[in-house]
């Protein structure tokens, strides 16, 4: 992700050397806001994405399909407020790249992989709490901890294969080489992408997000009926009703998962879609999109990476003991990791 917002005054990056980058600084008052709410973005990424991995990785009460999914979703959104954050914070404050053209495309290789990596983790996510919420008592059969681990390896292989072969063959810019060659500039770290591949990116958003709609539609479907259902077995008899109890208990459950981690999907969505509407309409319109814009659509996007803890925190009752039993240092003393997090066994 790399642009410049456009700004009145225009210096070179390097003033004594032919093919320098233009750079449009910011006066002092605007950079320190910027970098204030940009670095904000990227420590709470950081700090909130490895006490969500920290929680679910030593407390052995969340050592459960579902969780470890939401541990490998953190540690995407982590790399992402470690390797591409920062970076993008000094290229968008300074509108000049620092750090070189081989990190350049490290950094953007890193930038699509871990986004992607998070959107895949996300519909499985969804596929795993569809099952949970149609399937409650077999559920735990189905989603074993071995599925979960292929669909985590999945989650990374894909977007690391793709990000790569898309980064470092160069075939992206097909076709652009006129492009290329008059964007490319000493201190400069502008990514071409060329209609082709702009649509297999669109279309690596476009799929797995359609899945995740498709299954949160009717999980709250098979929720509603569930619900109705229960209301009207009340009448039961006393073992007809105890097993009925369970099974309202365990559906309750599973609906209020699938309920926080949908919260989840809109913020993902929400983040995203006016980064993927903006390059795909660039692609087709010759570049021109103002660059403040798409900068904006960038930063909606990497704030989603630290948005997740924040829901975490306010739906989940075991991620905020969870939390007071780290800060504390709780986790330091023995068999801490047996300590019960849980108001209740879920």
């Amino acid at each position: 992700m790399t642009s410049n917002f456009s700004q009145p005054v225009l210096q070179l990056f390097y003033e004594n050397l032919n093919g320098s980058c233009i750079k449009t600084p910011y006066s002092p008052g605007p950079r320190v806001i910027l970098y204030a709410v940009f670095g904000f973005g990227a420590v709470l990424a950081v700090l909130g994405n490895l006490l969500v991995m920290t929680s679910v990785l030593y407390f052995k009460q969340l050592h459960s399909p579902t969780n470890f999914l939401i541990a490998s979703l953190a540690c995407a959104d982590f790399l992402v407020g470690v390797t591409v954050m920062p970076f993008s914070m000094v290229r968008s404050v300074e509108t000049c790249w620092y750090f070189g053209a081989k990190f350049c495309t490290f950094h953007s290789c890193c930038d699509v992989a871990f986004c992607y990596s998070s959107l895949f983790h996300l519909c499985f996510i969804s596929i795993d709490r569809y099952i949970a919420v149609t399937y409650p008592l077999v559920y735990p059969f189905k989603f074993t901890v071995s599925v979960s681990g292929i669909c985590i390896c999945i989650s990374w292989i894909l977007p690391l294969v793709y990000s790569g072969a898309v980064f470092y063959t160069g075939i992206s810019d097909d076709g652009m080489e006129n492009l290329v060659s008059a964007l490319n500039c000493v201190g400069g770290c502008q990514i071409v992408v060329n209609q082709d591949w702009v649509l297999i990116d669109f279309l690596l958003f476009f799929i797995p997000t359609l899945i995740i709609v498709i299954l949160y539609s009717n999980i709250f479907m098979v929720a509603k009926q569930q619900a109705i259902k229960i209301e009207t077995s009340m009448g039961s008899s006393e073992t007809e009703s105890s097993s009925e109890n369970y099974k309202a208990r365990v559906a309750r459950r599973e609906r209020k998962a699938a309920k926080t981690l949908g919260v989840t999907v809109v913020a993902f969505l929400i983040s995203w879609l006016p980064y993927i509407i903006d390059i795909l309409i660039d692609a087709f319109i010759g570049f021109i999109t103002p660059a403040y814009i798409y900068e904006i659509c960038c930063w909606c996007a990497y704030y989603n990476s630290a948005m997740n803890p924040l829901i975490y925190a306010l739906f989940y009752p075991w991620f905020r003991k969870a939390i007071k039993l780290i800060l504390s240092g709780e986790i330091l003393k023995g068999s801490s990791s047996n300590i019960s997090v849980f108001s209740e066994k879920v």
